[in-house]
């Protein structure tokens, strides 16, 4: 099997919590009450998706409830991962086609992609405490890829928890959609604004916005 390509599962000790994860009491008892609801769902801790050892890894905020909540697969099977999984095909991180299922043939090439938390929230909002308590998952997911070279935070939470991972200090690198920051320690960091269907309908973020990142990581990547 080509070792660029996306290869699942991955170990618990590279970052991966457990599918039933307790850390979090809230994300816990929602968790139960979507068990109850769709017990056919993957409803659990979503774990990293991509290559191996890849150079690029994006980080994304959360679980969709309908989405990666219910297929177990990062950004499958909402709205978001229409455009991120067209984009990263475009940009060569990302081979197959996407049909919106764990099975489809979507594999990613030198790219992985995680969340800044892994248990789908309540309303999307995962509190502050949340976020913290994941940024150990994080951090150790970040550490466990040698020939890491670029991160793509999507929006300001995958933003500073990637910031926090790595150590350094989020007053000295601000947020920005298309801003690049070279960091004293890890990969180069770039951001993006969230593909979120918010924020493409309101015009936030167009296809463009969007490719213009992912044109920017590749060149630095060349």
């Amino acid at each position: 099997m080509d070792p660029g390509m996306g290869l699942e599962p991955l170990s618990k000790q590279d970052g991966e919590p457990p599918k039933l994860c307790g850390l979090c009491p809230r994300l816990v008892d929602f968790r139960s009450l979507n068990q109850t609801k769709a017990p056919d769902w993957y409803n659990g801790a979503v774990p990293s998706f991509g290559a191996k050892s890849p150079r690029l890894l994006i980080v994304g905020l959360a679980p969709g409830l309908n989405g990666a909540n219910r297929t177990g697969r990062p950004f499958t099977g909402d709205y978001a991962g229409d455009l991120l999984y067209a984009t990263l095909i475009e940009f060569g991180f990302a081979r197959g086609r996407y049909e919106a299922r764990p099975d489809d043939s979507l594999k990613l090439v030198d790219c992985m992609i995680t969340n800044a938390v892994r248990c789908v929230p309540p309303q999307n909002k995962p509190l502050p405490a949340e976020i913290a308590t994941c940024n150990t998952f994080l951090g150790a997911r970040i550490a466990s890829l040698p020939k890491l070279k670029a991160i793509i935070a999507l929006g300001r939470i995958a933003h500073d928890s990637t910031l926090t991972a790595l150590g350094c200090r989020k007053s000295q690198f601000p947020f920005g959609h298309g801003a690049r920051h070279d960091l004293p320690t890890g990969p180069t960091l770039f951001d993006s604004f969230h593909c979120s269907r918010y924020n493409t309908n309101t015009r936030r973020l167009t296809p463009e916005m969007f490719h213009a990142v992912f044109a920017a990581v590749k060149a630095h990547l060349a």
